[in-house]
């Protein structure tokens, strides 16, 4: 009986130490592509460049909630999206699939173009900024 108590109790350890994740693991996963704006909910497209690690290809691109992405074909280490919908404070406009997530903090972007809902161009930096998690 103490046997399989013990079986029972190192089985559900196990399962546990498993479901909590590592923050530092390494092969291919998804990063999370949010725009920081002043002017959250009034602009409707933006244009940017991902830029990632030496070799690394991106995998995938899916666009958030009510948006279309568009992008150039993955090859080499950046990519350029054009992001089409309403754009909100800290919502996550894109998300990436990587070779390997390890290496998000070598990803950054850079902000080409942004647009209002009446297609007029906002002048840049102008409180933009993108944040690529995990």
């Amino acid at each position: 009986m103490k046997g399989l108590l013990s079986a029972g109790l190192l089985v559900v350890a196990t399962m546990i130490g498993l479901s909590c994740g590592d923050s530092t693991s390494s092969g291919p996963g998804q990063l999370k592509v949010r725009l920081t704006t002043l002017n959250s909910g009034a602009d409707s497209a933006i244009v940017f460049t991902i830029t990632g690690p030496t070799g690394a290809v991106l995998t995938s691109a899916t666009a958030g909630i009510g948006m279309r992405v568009f992008h150039a074909p993955f090859a080499g280490s950046t990519t350029r999206f054009a992001v089409v919908g309403q754009l909100t404070q800290g919502a996550v406009m894109l998300t990436i699939g990587v070779p390997n997530v390890s290496e998000f903090g070598q990803y950054s972007g850079s902000i080409q173009g942004v647009a209002q809902s009446n297609y007029q161009l906002r002048a840049l930096p102008g409180g933009y900024a993108l944040a690529i998690t995990r």
